[in-house]
């Protein structure tokens, strides 16, 4: 699965040299700076979406997928987690589910 190659990859990239990984970088800005910038590229798949742009939506939602990796594995949570946490939920009522949740 592509998702679980990238999760692979930005895990490996966390010792990497930050001069030379884009990955290494930001996790090396710290979990705080991972944040923000899922935040700024989830706006921007927003600011297409409403646009409807539907190649540059599906640009910057590839970009937004990536900084979510970046930002889960800057806190030490796997994609292998989430992937079970969505399984978990499976079959479950997504209001059913939210209420559960408080």
């Amino acid at each position: 699965m592509t998702l679980e190659k990238l999760a692979a990859t930005i895990e490996a990239r966390k010792g990497a040299d930050p001069e030379t990984s884009w990955t290494a970088k930001l996790l090396a800005k710290g979990p705080e700076k991972c944040a923000e910038k899922f935040g700024e590229e989830a706006v921007e798949a927003i600011i297409e979406a409403v646009k409807g742009d539907r190649d540059r939506l599906t640009s910057e939602a590839a970009d937004v997928l990536y900084h979510l990796l970046v930002m889960i594995t800057s806190r030490n949570v796997s994609l292998a987690e989430v992937l079970a946490e969505l399984d978990r939920r499976e079959g479950t009522s997504g209001i059913a589910e939210k209420g559960m949740r408080g």
